[in-house]
């Protein structure tokens, strides 16, 4: 399974709406009988074999009208081909999109508009860090899918050593006072890489604050905001925690990898880091726990980045009826609570949160979920991604720069990329 932020794509089509759809008792050849077929791209790893069997036997069966034609999509290229799609007259009936790409479709009217049937899909109780990218300029044309989001994974055994208690981290300070007694004895108290955005952007969020918001058609950077300032103030409090590296990233070197290999107390990744992490080190194995990302105070977990997919229907694919019957079947709570226990996936709804509850990893991604956010919703924050200057700028206060001056720095390149397609 793969957890996305990508924002990659531009130039859509004109749409078309719902007006303009074909009936229910459209076929595939135009020849007016047998069941519709349906054409859904969805991505690797996102459903399984034994999960896609048992939907599309119980969606044809409720259904024998719509015959179902899933197609197993690969990331790499998938921009290019989805824009590609939409700009023909040959598009797919549904498409699973990562959550964040969802503006960069609908920016030229390429989708189809579903604010009008929100309601009918239970939208009240969408996980907010999936809706809200799913919605452009007031519309809704992205339905959530599924969602995953980082925790704490930590070392049992550490923890138990160190005489502290897992359950008890509520708070960030809790959480800081905790990673300071295990930091110590040759053991990390946290291995957390000095530029993990991802993760600063949580605290930001905690604080109240945003990476950049928007006015009157005008996007700010917002790293130098008060609120997103103490956010770095208490990232850096936590690297210090522990001898992540101040120049790189999660992912350089695997921090999954690093915790195999050494005494470390905890990472904060997703639930599936442990696979790794056991794989690498199978002494491991029944000693690694999760726990949310604690926040600033006991009564909810810390804000994350909400990772996931949402589904689209092109404006110009021909079953426009059929395709909304597939989305409502598929986001619906009783195949999202079997989806979600496949897969171990958190639902798209904060109501169906129980259905994860067996699950320790999934069960903390669920609870930090129902606090998910994205990242600020404008098709150009791919451009932002591709300089990255948030990571620049926690490298530079990491190794000594001053924060305030380092942030307004960050959010004038913020601000001039964000604007520069307006």
């Amino acid at each position: 399974m793969k957890y996305r932020s990508l924002a990659l794509f531009s130039t859509l089509v004109l749409s078309a709406g719902l007006a303009g759809c074909s009936s229910s008792g459209d076929t595939s050849d135009g020849a007016g009988d047998g069941p519709t077929a349906l054409d859904v791209w969805l991505m690797r790893d996102s459903v399984s074999a034994d999960f896609q069997k048992d939907f599309e036997a119980g969606f044809e069966k409720s259904h024998p009208d719509i015959d179902l034609k899933i197609q197993i999509q690969e990331w790499e290229g998938i921009g290019e081909k989805v824009t590609a799609a939409l700009a023909s007259n040959d598009a797919p009936d549904v498409i699973e999109v990562g959550n964040t790409q969802v503006a960069q479709y609908a920016q030229s009217g390429g989708l189809t508009d579903f604010t009008d049937r929100v309601d009918e899909l239970g939208g009240s109780s969408w996980l907010k860090g999936l809706a809200e990218p799913g919605s452009y300029e007031g519309r809704q044309y992205g339905i959530p899918y599924y969602a995953a989001n980082r925790v704490v994974i930590h070392r049992t055994d550490l923890f138990e050593q160190a005489g502290v208690d897992a359950a008890g981290i509520k708070t960030r300070e809790q959480w800081i006072a905790a990673t300071g007694k295990l930091n110590r004895g040759g053991t990390q108290g946290i291995y957390l890489p000095g530029q993990n955005w991802y993760v600063l952007s949580g605290f930001v969020w905690d604080e109240g604050g945003d990476l950049a918001t928007e006015s009157g058609g005008r996007w700010k950077g917002g790293l130098d905001t008060p609120e997103a300032l103490r956010a770095m103030d208490f990232y850096q409090r936590l690297q210090a925690l522990g001898k992540g590296p101040k120049d790189s990233d999660e992912a350089q070197p695997p921090q999954a990898e690093v915790m195999a290999k050494g005494q470390v107390a905890q990472i904060i990744a997703v639930p599936g880091g442990a696979k790794v992490i056991e794989e690498t080190n199978p002494g491991l194995k029944g000693k690694l726990g999760f726990f949310p990302i604690p926040g600033k105070s006991a009564e909810r977990p810390g804000a994350v980045f909400t990772g996931g997919s949402d589904l689209v229907v092109p404006a110009v694919a021909a079953h426009q009826e059929e395709a909304f019957t597939f989305i409502r079947e598929l986001t619906g709570d009783a195949w999202q609570k079997k989806l979600a226990v496949a897969m171990s996936y958190v639902p798209n709804k904060t109501t169906l949160a129980d259905a994860v509850s067996a699950d320790p990893g999934t069960a903390a991604m669920a609870a930090g979920a129902a606090g998910g956010h994205a990242t600020p919703n404008t098709p150009q924050w791919a451009a932002v991604e591709a300089k990255n200057p948030v990571k620049e700028y926690m490298t530079a206060v990491l190794t000594g720069g001053d924060a305030g001056s380092e942030a307004a720095k960050a959010s004038r390149t913020i601000t001039d990329t964000l604007n520069s397609g307006s």
